[in-house]
């Protein structure tokens, strides 16, 4: 719709987590670079971070920069009972899933060293981790950390979810699995630089050669949203879409309260409105 209008190839502020649109900000890299170091360990890693920080846009990415090289099993919906994340894996492992849980370990144990040996140790990702609904299950994902050689583990496991998972992992009865934690990151928000650097980095990824927002459209944006990538996007394209129905090629904060009015931001598109008006 808006995009020609503005001078873009695609949707700079999408709703999916594009790899190709990160925003490395100084966390958001630093958190790529630990996500690739855990997976060469082969570590159990874990990333939190608040609603829309970017957590499955970096899962996304690492799944790209590992390529070829290692599988990857990606669960997204773990609501699963201990048998059925094990059934999960084995079918991720292109196995056909034995019924009894005896059998589909040493399935799974059996593949896995069969990749190993053509050094091709796979990569499990959770994502939506604080979703997995028992201690049993987690206990069943910190036994997958036993297979292992003298040496090294077989798998790389990464759990990715909201704050409240590592709340729920520091509690005493899952310190098994808290142990076995090889490298930990909680993304925060953006700051207003980062938020500006988010902006325009996405508008020139999609193709866009100059920004429609003002300097104060983007102060605005940064605080009705805190600096959360996802509320980000949401704001940027309901502005745009007000501004291409208005024929407007730049976005105030004006429209940006508008828009934060429209998703229900009510008390941040006040404050917004304060500033236009004070």
């Amino acid at each position: 719709m808006f995009e020609e209008f503005f001078g873009f190839t695609t949707k700079p502020f999408g709703k999916t987590p594009d790899p190709g649109f990160l925003y490395e900000s100084p966390q958001h890299g630093e958190a790529l670079a630990r996500l690739e170091y855990a997976v060469e360990e082969k570590e159990l890693s874990l990333l939190v971070g608040e609603i829309g920080s970017g957590k499955t846009t970096l899962s996304r990415a690492l799944i790209d920069r590992i390529g070829e090289a290692r599988p990857v099993i990606l669960l997204i919906n773990p609501r699963l009972t201990p048998a059925q994340l094990l059934r999960s894996i084995a079918s991720g492992l292109g196995l056909q899933p034995a019924r009894f849980r005896n059998d589909l370990l040493d399935q799974i144990h059996a593949r896995l060293f069969e990749l190993y040996e053509e050094g091709r140790e796979p990569v499990l990702i959770i994502d939506e981790a604080q979703l997995i609904p028992a201690k049993a299950t987690f206990d069943e994902i910190r036994l997958l950390t036993n297979f292992q050689l003298d040496d090294q583990n077989l798998l790389s496991v990464l759990l990715i979810g909201q704050p409240e998972l590592e709340t729920r992992l520091d509690r005493p009865h899952y310190a098994p699995l808290r142990q076995r934690i090889g490298m930990r990151y909680r993304l925060g928000p953006l700051s207003l630089e980062e938020t500006e650097r988010y902006i325009e980095h996405r508008i020139r990824v999609a193709g866009g050669s100059r920004s429609p927002f003002t300097g104060e459209a983007v102060r605005a944006m940064y605080d009705v949203s805190g600096g959360i990538p996802r509320l980000l996007n949401t704001l940027a394209t309901t502005a745009l879409l007000d501004a291409f129905g208005d024929d407007a090629r730049t976005i105030d904060p004006a429209r940006i309260a508008a828009a934060a009015r429209e998703h229900r931001l009510r008390d941040a598109a006040t404050a917004v409105e304060g500033h236009i008006h004070g």
